[in-house]
């Protein structure tokens, strides 16, 4: 005889930071496919082109681009959309899909390091998630210019768009349940996190019933 268990839910941790969830009555591998998409479905806000109008210092500019790419920035996905889904239909995108940052840095005496607090963003709510990560060092006479671009993406394109830094999915004390962790990168709320990555795969269902229907049909 099959016995079905209501799925039930219970927060045992929740920070900005974390969340633990027991899940119990979840099947394993609808739990895992939550904590997958936790890491490479949600997207997440990251500087993806970089026009550099300046640069002395003693970083090739690949590489500072890169190092900038890989800043977490804060993410509002209530107010920006993924570049393909946006109806601007401009691939420099528009203010629903991109956010312009900016950085002109120089130094005339003392050396000193560029962090992420000097990012200047036209969008006050998409900066940096902490205003010391470390750039570049500049010497005496050297400087840095530059415009950024950000917009939404996926880890499954590159990790820089990666949402959470950890997503763990272990044995719970009891027979059935399950133990859910996600950390942050600080982009959003690891609760959002989770909530989006349940979303995430509710679209992919509906998608594959709307497929399934037009070729019974």
């Amino acid at each position: 005889m099959l016995i079905l268990v209501a799925p039930k839910v219970k927060v045992l941790e929740e920070s900005d930071e974390k969340v633990t969830l027991q899940l119990e009555g979840v099947d394993r591998s609808y739990a895992n496919a939550i904590r997958r998409f936790c890491i490479s479905e949600v997207p997440a806000m990251a500087i993806d082109d970089i026009v550099i109008l300046e640069n002395s210092s003693v970083l090739y500019d690949e590489i500072l681009a890169h190092r900038l790419g890989m800043i977490p920035l804060k993410t509002d996905l209530e107010r920006y959309v993924l570049p393909e889904k946006c109806d601007c239909g401009n691939p420099l995108g528009c203010q629903k899909c991109r956010v312009l940052i900016v950085l002109d840095a120089a130094v005339h005496d003392k050396p000193r390091t560029v962090v992420s607090g000097d990012l200047v963003s036209e969008d006050r709510d998409i900066r940096p998630v902490s205003a010391n990560i470390p750039i570049v060092k500049l010497a005496a006479g050297q400087s840095v210019k530059l415009e950024a671009y950000a917009r939404l993406g996926r880890a499954k394109e590159h990790a820089k768009w990666q949402p959470a830094t950890i997503s763990v999915l272990t044995d719970g004390r009891s027979e059935g349940q399950l133990i859910l962790k996600v950390e942050s990168s600080g982009s959003m709320p690891a609760k959002e996190i989770v909530t989006r990555a349940i979303e995430k795969i509710e679209e992919k269902f509906q998608e594959l019933h709307k497929e399934i229907e037009a070729k019974t049909a």
